[in-house]
């Protein structure tokens, strides 16, 4: 399966998994490069029940996509597919891989 940019053009082969462009430096782009990096990500609801409208999931991630992340939990290998309107911040334990080109 060929990926693509978030404009639609194909990344050649010999691209794929590399650096991302900074003007195509999107959240999903930038969790897509760090898969499998553990860290810890949040999310908020705003029609959630009251005390519940929060969730941290300590995990990796295992797709992004423009919309949605899939989070794997560490402590139980449960999956998570998260809309990404509802994301708020990740923090993460190791560096991250992400490449802005100078102008």
């Amino acid at each position: 399966m060929q990926q693509m940019t978030p404009s639609g053009v194909p990344i050649p082969s010999n691209l794929q998994g590399a650096a991302i462009p900074r003007e195509e430096s999107y959240i999903e782009n930038i969790l897509r490069l760090n898969r499998g990096k553990p860290g810890t990500f949040y999310f908020s609801f705003d029609n959630a029940v009251a005390g519940s409208n929060t969730r941290a999931v300590r995990g990796v991630v295992e797709a992004a996509g423009r919309d949605h992340v899939i989070l794997r939990e560490l402590k139980n290998n449960h999956r998570f597919l998260f809309p990404m309107i509802y994301f708020d911040y990740a923090e993460f334990d190791e560096e991250l891989s992400y490449f802005t080109q100078t102008p």
